[in-house]
């Protein structure tokens, strides 16, 4: 198999020859650390390469559905004993787990080569990958641009050809987003649906899932039957589905009633790009027989970005202080960060768990909605994968922050309650291109991201879809469709190809 050949199979291809025996484990990792050698320079999507562990997992024996295929983890969440879990930050490089996370484990129990550890932002806690600690990860698409976050590494890695799939976490659209910006295809999961742990029990207060970026829709449903279930210990267990989703995916979906929106709940700007895709979206339904009209559930958009934001208030601080039992010090981390821990320390444990309550009127107002439509579908994105450093604060404004957090001001701010406007105005600039996602985050819902649209630019733009509770089966039947309607496997970066 040459480069060509490997770039054309999806990780159920590949394990296929590797069960046919027409090429080694030890060939495919040849050929993915080779493209990642290629790539790095422009790219720097993995951040870690693991090849004495994966030449010894290569090696065998190897059992399970994805036997030999090259494969890469997210540097956070996805621990692998012995391994640093660095979050991104130079706080964390002392972080050496002593076990594999739950859902590392299942990858390895199911033949996954594991080979690398791929970039985030650091926390996690952006939309957009460019931690201190490794540099930005550029989009294979066009290097001047993001790949999106926080798994921007994660699907980096597969428009650039490196894997078919790469595994991630989504605790705000960090699967979908990038997904978006790259072209690709990532399904994230209802809550619950996939272990974490043994570490922690839910990610983010429940709102993080995990799962793959991918090329192709049956891949992600192998993921998901390699992925789903209930670990012991973990903090509940959901319904397991009625049969694998690589055999419920090819079932036909029926007739559905889809809504659409391309409003943004925080009523800010949505490129016309984002408007076109859905458009264009809505035009393909129609024509595989589903009936689409203009709907959104009653949700009040600024209050769930407020009560989102919380979620970093209460964990990002935490984080600090997990940072500092491994010895870092408060320069390890980046200045946004310790503000918004800075911001979290100041937040009373009502007011975190008023916003947390709040987040069972959005599930009820989209559960509401759900009564009357089947799915949900808006843009992932409301701008195209923006340049790097776009949304940024000013070099100025950096400066200002530095001095009001470093001389104890901010925190005395905070304290007194005074900073509320300095909140929406963080929610409002941290979401102005992604305000879509976080309702599926908050409310526990599956929710995907499917390529169908690029601009003019020649950029890609995808669009997502949304489900009620446990829906994951007709999420992936309508991406089937979809996929089968207008392909998109074969539309790579031209980086990819070399």
């Amino acid at each position: 198999m040459n480069h060509a050949d490997y770039l054309a199979h999806d990780a159920t291809a590949l394990a296929a020859r590797v069960a046919a025996g027409d090429v080694t484990p030890h060939a495919l990792l040849d050929l993915a650390l080779a493209q990642q050698a290629r790539v790095h320079g422009r790219v720097n999507a993995v951040v870690r390469l693991m090849e004495p562990q994966a030449r010894a997992q290569a090696a065998g024996p190897l059992r399970g559905p994805l036997a030999g295929v090259p494969f890469l983890i997210k540097d956070g969440v996805q621990d692998y004993a012995g391994i640093p879990t660095t979050y991104g930050s130079r706080s964390m490089t002392r972080n050496v787990p002593s076990r594999h996370a739950h859902v590392v484990q299942r990858y390895l129990d199911a033949g996954l080569v594991i080979f690398g550890k791929t970039n985030l932002p650091e926390f996690a806690t952006r939309g957009v990958t460019d931690p201190m600690l490794f540099g930005r990860t550029n989009n294979p698409w066009d290097l001047s641009r993001t790949p999106g976050g926080s798994s921007g590494g994660a699907a980096a890695a597969v428009a650039a050809g490196i894997v078919p799939m790469a595994a991630g976490n989504d605790g705000g659209g960090s699967l979908r987003i990038p997904a978006a910006c790259c072209g690709l295809f990532a399904l994230r999961p209802s809550r619950g649906r996939v272990s974490s742990g043994p570490g922690i029990a839910e990610v983010w207060f429940g709102a993080s899932s995990e799962g793959v970026i991918s090329r192709s829709v049956r891949d992600s449903a192998l993921a998901l039957d390699v992925l789903h279930g209930a670990e012991p210990g973990a903090p509940f267990v959901i319904a397991p589905p009625a049969a694998p989703y690589v055999d419920l995916m090819r079932r036909d979906p029926g007739k559905l009633r889809i809504g659409y929106s391309t409003v943004s709940p925080l009523g800010t700007d949505v490129h016309p790009e984002a408007v076109r895709a859905v458009a264009h979206t809505v035009r393909l339904l129609a024509q595989l027989g589903h009936g689409v009209e203009e709907a959104a559930p009653v949700i009040d958009g600024a209050a769930l970005a407020r009560s989102y934001l919380h979620v970093y208030f209460g964990q990002i601080p935490a984080m600090v202080r997990r940072a500092q039992a491994l010895g870092a010090r408060g320069g390890d981390m980046e200045l946004m960060n310790r503000i918004l821990a800075t911001l979290g320390d100041s937040v009373s444990a009502t007011r975190l768990t008023t916003e947390l309550n709040r987040w069972n009127e959005f599930s009820r107002a989209l559960g509401d909605y759900f009564g009357r439509y089947d799915l949900f579908l808006t843009p992932t994105l409301a701008y195209p994968p923006i340049t790097h450093g776009t949304g940024d604060p000013s070099r100025a404004e950096q400066r200002l922050l530095g001095v009001l957090h470093g001389t104890g001001i901010l925190r005395g701010l905070a304290r007194l309650g005074l900073l509320d406007k300095t909140v929406d105005k963080i929610a409002a600039d941290n979401l102005r291109y992604v305000p879509f996602t976080q309702l599926s985050n908050l409310t526990g819902t599956p929710s995907m991201s499917v390529p169908l649209h690029w601009t003019e630019d020649d950029l890609p733009l995808g669009v997502q879809f949304m489900g009620p509770f446990g829906s994951e089966d007709r999420l992936l039947q309508v991406a089937r469709q979809l996929e089968q309607a207008q392909p998109w496997f074969n539309r790579m970066a031209p980086l990819a190809r070399g």
